[in-house]
């Protein structure tokens, strides 16, 4: 089980499985959220993340498992009895409902009086920075501005955990950046537990705490978002959070306190801080495009390469290059070189490198 033993624990789930028939969509997924954490399930499409998602919502009944809020079990609670509420990705606002109507639709449900629902529905539009916007309806405003209504709604009723599915995949890139940071202002200041379906790595490691990285319906790595980018557990995790270089190698020797490793022909070193393997073990290593330096002459590094570039992208303060190697080996590498960047084209001849140590073991 992932744990969370430093602080109060808001959200346990202990061996949770959904089967739909044949097909498993979440495997025995076990884990614990810290009351305050903002925690984003990450994964590609059909990884489960969203399953797992609706069964803490109460939407989605598991096959087996259990599943815990505030300490307290789930099991045959209805979604409008649990301490939670949900934001979605195409926001489900009431078009026929003015935005304070939308707010205070949860409220109203529950019987809260006319003058406290008024005051809470005002507190949450400023909350969100609607102030004056009451009276309007949700076709009159922007793509974002109907997303802070929906957060409004979700959180007037203040509840212990807000759950929210890939709720800025409508918006487009700018609007969305200026989201991520609205989200994570929001949960720092309310100090609820955030918990944040998502397939896009940037965003997940923007607004993390803590990141569970999900495939096949099961968590491959759950840690912080640098833990997860710098070392990551599986090669699943290393090649889908960012861009690597990910290479399955064997150990040729290990001397010097370094690992010598073979790629086909190609001659690496390695740390072996990590652990000694002996000879004619096969293991993943992952490289960073930013660890790897490029230049016009032999680099002055324990592994540097001849290349020939096969692909120029200008990314704006970065420049990715595609290089290929012996063995028909196909490097991306990022420099902030300017200068040389401009001087490269597809087919020039080069010169590619890391230190041992910039590489990452990866399990297997």
């Amino acid at each position: 089980m992932v744990t969370a033993t430093e602080h109060a624990i808001d959200v346990r789930l202990a061996d949770v499985t959904k089967r739909y028939g044949d097909h498993t969509a979440v495997d025995r997924i076990s884990l614990e959220i810290r009351r305050g954490e903002f925690v984003s399930l990450l994964g590609p499409s059909g990884c489960g993340k969203t399953t797992t998602l609706r069964i803490l919502a109460g939407f989605v009944e598991p096959t087996g498992g259990e599943v815990q809020i505030g300490g307290r079990s789930m099991h045959g609670v209805p979604p409008y009895r649990r301490p939670v509420n949900m934001v979605f990705q195409h926001y489900a606002l009431f078009p026929h409902l003015t935005v304070a109507d939308n707010i205070a639709y949860g409220p109203r449900r529950r019987g809260v009086p006319r003058s406290e629902t008024a005051r809470a529905v005002a507190e949450s539009l400023e909350l969100v920075n609607l102030r004056g916007f009451g009276d309007r309806y949700p076709r009159q405003l922007s793509g974002g501005q109907q997303q802070r209504v929906a957060l409004a709604r979700a959180l007037v009723n203040r509840p212990q955990v807000l759950l929210l599915d890939e709720p800025l995949g409508a918006l487009d890139l700018k609007l969305r950046r200026q989201m991520q940071i609205e989200l994570k202002r929001l949960q720092e200041y309310l100090g609820i537990t955030f918990i944040y379906v998502t397939h896009d790595q940037e965003e997940a490691l923007v607004l993390s705490d803590r990141i569970a990285v999900m495939h096949a319906g099961r968590i491959e790595q759950m840690d912080d978002a640098r833990t997860v980018y710098e070392r990551p557990a599986t090669p699943f995790v290393a090649d889908f959070i960012g861009q690597t270089n990910l290479l399955r190698c064997r150990v040729e020797a290990l001397r010097d306190g370094r690992l010598e490793l073979a790629y086909g022909d190609l001659r690496l070193l390695a740390s072996a801080a990590e652990s000694a393997l002996p000879p004619g073990s096969a293991l993943h290593i992952s490289v960073r495009p930013e660890q790897i330096s490029i230049g016009t002459e032999p680099l002055a590094m324990d592994n540097s390469f001849a290349a020939s570039v096969t692909r120029r992208v200008y990314l704006g303060a970065l420049t990715n290059f595609h290089v290929t190697l012996a063995q028909d080996l196909t490097l991306v590498l990022a420099t902030s070189d300017q200068r040389l960047a401009r001087r490269l084209d597809r087919n020039s001849q080069v010169w590619v490198g890391w230190n041992a140590g910039d590489e990452r073991r990866v399990g297997d």
